[in-house]
């Protein structure tokens, strides 16, 4: 054998033990994790029980509520001195609207691509 095949036969046997080594240390990583996991779950609490479930309230269930909005405008400084603070601002960017009627589409408005005649 010539001495390049005798430094392609280390090279490959130095390759072939370091994706050995690579892959006992994935393997070690994952069992590690998968233990980890384990032992923590075991020490978070278990499902409630039947009498831990929440209960609805004496009133009944609760139902949603629509309500027409509008937007609500930012207030203007009165003068160019005074500047606007985050407390003079509202906490939504809508209020509720003063016609509570729900708008529904009409026949011959536009249509949903716009433009053009709502129903032929």
């Amino acid at each position: 054998m010539t001495m390049i095949q005798y430094e392609a036969a280390a090279t490959n046997a130095g390759g072939v033990t370091a994706i050995l080594v690579a892959g006992l240390v994935l393997v070690g990583a994952l069992v590690w994790a998968v233990r980890f996991g384990m032992k923590t779950r075991r020490r978070e609490p278990g499902p409630p029980g039947r009498g831990e479930h929440p209960t609805l309230p004496e009133s009944g269930p609760v139902h949603e509520t629509r309500q027409m909005r509008e937007p609500d405008e930012v207030p203007r400084a009165g003068d160019e001195s005074e500047r606007l603070r985050p407390h003079d601002l509202h906490a939504s960017g809508s209020k509720p609207s003063e016609d509570q009627t729900r708008r529904r589409w009409a026949p011959g408005s536009s249509g949903s691509f716009g433009g053009g005649p709502g129903r032929t």
